[in-house]
C-alpha cells in the first residue's frame, strides 16, 4: 500500500469524491495530440466529474460497496475481481506506486541500484526512484501497464509523482517531474487506460490536460481543495479522501466544489464513509 508522501508523517495526500452521476461511455474517437504532445481524445475511459468511488488497497475487496469506481491494488487484485466489478457496472482503477520502488513487489529487482534513492518518509520498505532516468522507469511502467490491461482495468492511479517536492535523494526539478508525469500519462493512454494525477497540486494547471481524473488525500485538512478545481472545470472527477477530518467539516465544501469525497482509515480497508446526499 502506498499513500502519497507520508500520510503517517503528516504529509498531505490526494482525494476522491463520491457522487451520483452515471459512468460515462468510452469514447470511440481516435487518439489525437496537441503540439505539446497532450492526448486530446482517445479510445480509453473518460470518467465524468461527480462519479462516486471506493478506495481499497488492503484486505479482501468488498464488491458490495455502492460506488461507481473502485480503486484497488494492481498486483494484489485478480482479473476475476475486476470482472466481477465490471459485471456490476463498476469501473476499476489499478493502483501502482511508480515514484518509489517497493520491496516485496515482484519487479523490485528491475529497478537499478543507481535509480534507488532515500527511503520514503514513513514507509521504510520503499525507496524514491530517480525519475530523471526516465527511460528506465518507462520500461517498468509499461510492463506494469501490460499487467493492468491484461487484468481488465479501466484506468490507473500512479502514486508518488511529486518527487521534486520531497527529499528523494536526487536533484529532481519541477521540469523533470512534468516530463515524468507526462510520460506516465502517455503510457497509460497508449495502453487504452485512463490515468489519474495523484496529489501534485502545484502542477495541476500544467497537467490537467494530460490526465483524466485526480486522486487527492487530505486537501480539506490542509485547506487545499480549491487547487483541484481545474479538473472539475474540465469535467473530470476529483476522487478525494480524508482520514481525520469529520464528514460534517469537509462535505459542504466538497459538494460546493464538485469533488467526489469519502472518509477512509489509513490502512485503506473496505471501510468507507460518504457525504450525505
Amino acid at each position: 500500500m502506498r499513500l502519497l508522501g507520508a500520510v503517517l508523517a503528516g504529509v498531505a495526500a490526494l482525494p476522491v469524491l463520491a457522487g451520483t452521476m452515471p459512468a460515462s461511455a468510452v469514447s470511440s474517437a481516435s487518439v489525437t495530440t496537441t503540439s505539446a504532445g497532450t492526448a486530446a481524445s482517445g479510445d480509453w475511459w473518460h470518467p465524468k466529474a461527480g462519479m462516486s468511488w471506493q478506495w481499497q488497497l488492503s484486505g479482501k475487496i468488498d464488491t458490495s460497496v455502492k460506488a461507481e469506481v473502485f480503486d484497488i491494488d494492481m498486483f494484489d487484485a485478480t482479473a476475476s475481481t475486476v470482472s466481477t466489478l465490471h459485471g456490476m457496472g463498476r469501473k476499476v482503477v489499478c493502483y501502482i506506486d511508480i515514484g518509489a520502488a517497493e520491496q516485496g513487489r515482484p519487479d523490485f529487482k528491475d529497478f537499478p541500484k543507481s535509480a534507488l534513492g532515500n527511503k520514503v518518509d514513513g514507509w521504510p520498505q520503499e525507496r524514491w526512484v530517480d525519475i530523471r532516468q526516465i527511460d528506465v522507469i518507462k520500461r517498468i511502467w509499461s510492463a506494469r501497464l501490460d499487467q493492468c490491461k491484461a487484468k481488465g482495468f479501466d484506468g490507473v492511479e500512479a502514486d508518488l509523482v511529486d518527487a521534486y517536492q520531497q527529499e528523494s535523494g536526487f536533484p529532481v526539478t519541477a521540469k523533470h517531474q512534468l516530463a515524468f508525469n507526462r510520460m506516465l500519462a502517455q503510457g497509460a493512454h497508449q495502453h487504452g487506460l485512463a490515468i489519474g494525477l495523484k496529489n501534485d497540486l502545484d502542477q495541476i494547471p500544467q497537467l490537467v490536460g494530460d490526465f483524466d481524473f485526480a486522486v487527492n488525500e487530505q486537501c480539506a485538512e490542509y485547506k487545499e481543495c480549491s487547487s483541484l478545481t481545474p479538473f472539475i472545470k474540465a469535467g473530470k472527477p476529483v476522487f478525494h479522501a480524508e482520514y481525520t477530518v469529520a464528514l460534517s467539516k469537509f462535505c459542504p465544501e466538497s459538494k460546493r466544489l464538485g469533488l467526489s469525497s469519502i472518509k477512509k482509515t489509513l490502512d485503506l480497508t473496505a471501510k468507507r464513509e460518504t457525504c450525505p446526499a
